[in-house]
């Protein structure tokens, strides 16, 4: 009995992946890095072309002007970081300003009216965290039928007035003092640094934070690990909420005037931040790190070339250049590293 084997087939030869270069191997491994080193470059460039950008009167403008886009920045990094996008978060802040302004005009008490715009930004955040989560839409139309909401409701509640903030409470964070007697700081930036330490702890060391990332990364992956999917997100649009809030605080202390017109681009500002910081649009990469730098870019950018002499659209024109490197990187480096 003769007894035939058949021969195995041919293998296909699969393509190996493309290896990283020394530069994008570094920048997966510290995405800030690049921004960073941006930074560094934009700092240089403009203390040798401009006499004023490094005096300490314009240094403290550039931490005054970073505050409130890199915190609207901070709670756009946290939606990000799950693979959404908030197109509402500057139109939720300009909302919060003109509550808490024209409640605190009135018979209210200016903490209560802090308070109330507190919870009405993070109920905005709940609002369209629900929607996200239970209709299950995706963050982008969400956020863009939020944005048009509220953009006419701020128009309407203010009824195209601005209102003027009393002082106390709700200035607060615009107070001034000196360092050494010279170096000019507020109580904001107190408040910024205690928010950045409180995010990086949340998102670094707890559990919360852990279940952020997986959900950014494979949303399935982690909802078969056991994390629950709608309850991390819903957390995550309350507290992006709440960090809206904080910006409309901060606002009121840098200028205590309340306009439906202000901040029309501080939505499209915040993202170019986060992006510019090393967060991926693409969910589960990021760090607070990385957002604070890009802010720190952003601003650092306009104010250098304003004080340069150069046309506002000109710094429209880069910044978006910036926008358009860092997430062509991103893709690169995201693409070849998985």
């Amino acid at each position: 009995m003769t007894v035939t084997t058949t021969p195995p087939a041919p293998s296909t030869p699969t393509r190996p992946k493309p290896a990283l270069s020394r530069g994008a191997a570094a920048l997966a491994r510290t995405p800030t890095s690049g921004p960073l080193a941006a930074l560094v470059v934009a700092v240089a460039v403009f203390a040798l072309t401009t006499d004023t950008f490094l005096t300490l009167d314009n240094a403290s403008l550039v931490v005054e002007q970073f505050l409130v886009i890199g915190t609207l920045a901070l709670g756009q990094t946290l939606v990000i970081l799950t693979a959404g996008i908030d197109l509402a978060n500057a139109a939720t802040m300009v909302l919060g300003t003109l509550v808490i302004a024209r409640l605190g005009q009135d018979t209210m008490p200016a903490g209560l009216a802090l308070c109330a715009g507190i919870v009405l930004c993070t109920a905005v955040g709940a609002l369209s965290g629900t929607l996200v989560t239970r209709l299950r839409l995706p963050p982008f139309i969400v956020t863009l039928g939020v944005l048009s909401v509220l953009t006419a409701v701020d128009q309407l509640y203010a009824d195209g007035e601005s209102f003027t903030v009393p002082p106390g409470i709700l200035t607060w964070l615009g107070t001034r003092s000196y360092l050494f007697g010279r170096i000019e700081v507020t109580y904001g930036m107190g408040v910024m640094l205690l928010l950045v330490l409180g995010l990086w702890f949340a998102l670094a060391q707890t559990a919360w934070g852990r279940n952020v990332y997986a959900v950014g990364d494979d949303t399935e992956a982690a909802r078969l690990t056991g994390v629950h999917i709608r309850r991390t997100l819903l957390s995550v649009y309350m507290l992006a909420g709440f960090v809206y809030a904080i910006a409309a605080w901060q606002a009121l202390g840098r200028i205590p005037n309340a306009d439906p017109n202000a901040f029309q681009t501080g939505n499209l500002e915040s993202i170019t931040a986060v992006v510019i910081g090393g967060t991926s649009l693409f969910g589960g990469r990021g760090s607070i790190a990385g957002t604070v730098v890009g802010a720190l870019v952003v601003t650092v950018l306009a104010n250098g070339l304003t004080q340069a002499g150069i046309d506002s659209l000109y710094q429209q024109v880069a910044t978006g250049i910036l926008v358009i490197v860092a997430v062509a990187a991103d893709r690169i480096v995201r693409g070849r590293s998985a």
